[in-house]
């Protein structure tokens, strides 16, 4: 029969952000999401996600499948950086504009055919000017083709859980097939960001030239952001726009406020004004009525003792931060946790088996837990290890 040992901390509510790793299994809750018509928006799909749990927060039609325009980029840039990451490229690599990368039109900076620039540049290039040309040019540095790179994109796509997308090329141009919804944007958005938050570096910059050097000379060219929200809305931190006509406009924008990172997508918007006030709808709505109560679970845990074992006790860990999310403005300052370990464990154990879980409640509600891990392999005892065990007590 098992006993728990509990452990009872209240905790106050915490608005500073510690990182979770995107995946990670942390059990959260929003409470009383709002209806679609309590959010006036005039877009025919968006999402409002809290981004350090994937928190949905509102929501309207946001699995439709729609076409994304140069939102699609986000999954470019996540590819990019994936192989930054893996040291495949370098931010100081050449890259060399294809005849291919060069024809793209629609949204450009005009790169010529045999023109270089470097990794660096060309990212600078996608997410603040929306270059399809540069976003072609790196498709081809990192995957030999357009194809493969796309195939790729699809392939992290499927990894991520992106049920409602098909991307037919990587920079958003019209195609028969090219289809994602606010929720797979969201997810990519949410991945990027959070693997590589130094893309708010690039998405960020208002303006910015770089330099063409062709066989005709140099020349400063001027990069102006697509996104308004990053010069017209204080806590704007990104990420992609979008427009064709048949897409209409449409965006990814996230913000950060007080700890808070909120990500709001934005599909198929009648105008551009639509979709800029649509997004500040959405992120007055977040920041105003949204609260975070976060536990870092820092504290030391009790060692466990154990059974069938020649060691006594061994150490534990737990799984990860907890994160809980409100979005009806509650007191969350009442949260309390409790830790729940049996009496003893029983070898064998693995490193990274479950022990117990820290269960975390509010106003005698259960709100969450956290599993809490075994940090090492403890081996059975044998019978030799018992006869030494007697062994070594039996010499005086």
């Amino acid at each position: 029969m098992k006993l728990f040992f509990s452990v009872l901390l209240s905790t106050h509510l915490l608005l500073s952000s510690f990182p979770i790793p995107v995946g990670t299994s942390i059990p959260v809750l929003a409470t009383e999401m709002p209806t679609e018509n309590s959010i006036n928006v005039s877009a025919e799909s968006v999402l409002l996600m809290e981004a350090s749990t994937g928190t949905i927060l509102f929501e309207k039609n946001s699995h439709e499948a729609l076409r994304p325009a140069s939102v699609t980029k986000i999954m470019t840039l996540l590819l990019i950086f994936d192989a930054l990451s893996a040291e495949q490229i370098s931010l100081a690599d050449t890259v060399t504009v294809s005849e291919h990368a060069a024809s793209m039109g629609g949204s450009q900076v005009y790169l010529e055919p045999g023109e270089t620039q470097t990794v660096d540049t060309m990212i600078k290039c996608i997410s603040i000017a929306s270059a399809n040309d540069a976003c072609v040019a790196m498709a081809e540095h990192i995957a030999g083709s357009e194809e493969e790179f796309v195939r790729r994109m699809n392939e992290r796509a499927k990894g991520l859980g992106m049920n409602d997308t098909h991307f037919v090329n990587c920079c958003g141009l019209e195609a028969e097939g090219h289809l994602t919804s606010a929720f797979d944007v969201a997810l990519m958005s949410r991945e990027l960001t959070a693997k590589y938050p130094q893309i708010h570096n690039y998405c960020t910059v208002w303006m910015e030239n770089i330099t063409h050097t062709t066989a005709k000379g140099s020349s400063e060219f001027g990069l102006t952001n697509t996104n308004k929200l990053i010069k017209h809305y204080e806590y704007a931190t990104g990420l992609k726009t979008g427009f064709t006509s048949l897409a209409k406009y449409c965006i990814s924008a996230t913000a950060e406020r007080d700890g808070m990172k909120l990500i709001a997508v934005i599909m198929a918007a009648p105008d551009a004004n639509s979709r800029t006030a649509d997004a500040l709808a959405l992120f007055h709505y977040g920041f105003g009525q949204c609260r975070i109560y976060t536990d870092a679970n820092q504290d030391a845990l009790p060692s466990i003792p154990l059974q069938k074992s020649i060691i006594e006790s061994t150490g534990l860990c737990y799984e990860g931060p907890f994160r809980y999310v409100s979005t009806n403005g509650t007191d969350l300052s009442g949260i309390t946790k409790a830790i729940e370990l049996p009496q003893a464990a029983q070898a064998p154990i693995h490193k990274g088996e479950v022990a117990g879980k820290a269960v975390y409640s509010l106003n005698g509600k259960e709100i969450g837990s956290v599993n809490i891990l075994f940090t090492e392999d403890i081996d059975a005892a044998s019978y030799k290890d018992y006869f030494y065990k007697v062994f070594l007590f039996l010499i005086p």
